[in-house]
């Protein structure tokens, strides 16, 4: 238990770090000026998303190769926390257009992309509700898992691969060091804390399942065997 929480302290204390040096003494950017510090919060999210959803893939496969229910749980967890990150990188994203897009939205290949990760994955976890059989809940939420996983590598590289209004991904070579340093640590800021969050659910989910599993009272047992 201790460990687990560890997780999310040291991922509160990097990002507090992160996130004072990327107001303070990290510069504004030579053309999107003081909104630019949104992205010390917006790009470490979005790679953590796609990370998470990266574990999910693995735990997914591991579910469907072993029958474990113990992958099944860390898949649901690790959905969950996707879920969250991919709405907090469509939100974060969403301020940052407005001032340099000038728009909130744009059906841009990444945009699209990631909502239409978040409308899958989101949909597992709504499907899951419906499925009373844990054997069966857990065999189509790594099916389906695996299936939206192919989104993921078009958020990615999509922007390489078609015409986009959201610029291509930068490199610690483009960026200056006083920028590099703050997205590294809240990068692992909200990594330590995205680990603590599936650790978390993952617990809760297990306890959750035992609850669920009724022992029949030793009387009526005897009376069904008399």
């Amino acid at each position: 238990m201790k460990k687990m929480h560890a997780f999310g302290l040291v991922g509160l204390a990097l990002i507090i770090v992160g996130s004072i040096y990327g107001l303070t003494a990290s510069p504004p950017e030579r053309h999107m000026g003081d909104v630019s510090r949104i992205l010390y919060v917006h790009v470490p999210t979005a790679w953590n998303c796609l990370l998470i959803y990266l574990f999910a893939f693995g735990f997914a496969i591991a579910s469907l190769w072993t029958g474990k229910q113990r992958w099944d749980i860390a898949t649901t967890a690790a959905i969950e926390t996707g879920v969250v990150l991919n709405i907090l990188l469509l939100g974060t994203g969403m301020i940052f257009a407005k001032p340099t897009w000038g728009i909130w939205w744009d059906w841009d290949v990444r945009l699209t992309t990631s909502l239409i990760a978040l409308i899958f994955y989101a949909a597992i976890l709504a499907l899951r509700t419906f499925i009373d059989d844990p054997n069966r809940r857990a065999t189509l939420t790594a099916v389906t898992c695996i299936i939206s996983f192919v989104d993921v590598p078009l958020i990615y590289f999509g922007v390489r691969w078609w015409r986009s209004l959201h610029q291509i991904q930068s490199s610690p070579e483009t960026m200056a060091e006083t920028m590099v340093f703050p997205m590294r640590v809240n990068a692992f800021a909200v990594l330590f804390i995205s680990i603590w969050f599936m650790l978390l659910r993952a617990r809760i989910e297990r306890s959750k399942l035992e609850s669920d599993e009724v022992v029949e009272p030793p009387v009526r047992r005897a009376m069904a065997t008399a």
